[in-house]
């Protein structure tokens, strides 16, 4: 077995327009969205920290840094996964986010897992 197979994630996000807290008279459009980070590797990993990069239609580019992901930094052994909602605000009824988290194995080497790129839409926006 190769070493790279040590060290993978599987990473699924969906997202869904929050109509309650957005504003679209005043450009405010804010989306939920859900992470499921999966160990589909063969030995322990924790998430230290995360890098967003959130575009709106307008080309308009956020990006966001920090540690952890809502407050953690989840310890997941092989087969396990921490699953988490959060959420952000765009300028329009239509963006991206990308991003990454980095993280370190239970035998110290650190690597990142990236996250693709999902869709922020606000209902009947896109055919």
């Amino acid at each position: 077995m190769d070493d790279e197979s040590k060290y993978q994630i599987e990473i699924v996000a969906t997202a869904h327009y929050l109509a309650e807290q957005s504003d679209p008279a005043i450009s405010r459009y804010v989306f939920a969205y859900n992470i499921r980070v999966v160990n589909t590797g063969r030995v322990a990993i924790q998430l230290i920290s995360r890098h967003w990069i959130i575009t709106d239609s307008e080309d308009y580019v956020q990006e966001v840094r920090g540690l952890g992901v809502v407050g953690n930094q989840p310890i997941l052994k092989p087969g396990e996964s921490f699953e988490y909602t959060s959420g952000c605000q765009l300028a329009t009824p239509v963006g991206t986010m990308r991003g990454a988290y980095q993280m370190i194995a239970g035998d110290g080497v650190q690597f990142e897992a990236p996250v693709a790129e999902f869709l922020l839409s606000m209902p009947r926006t896109l055919h």
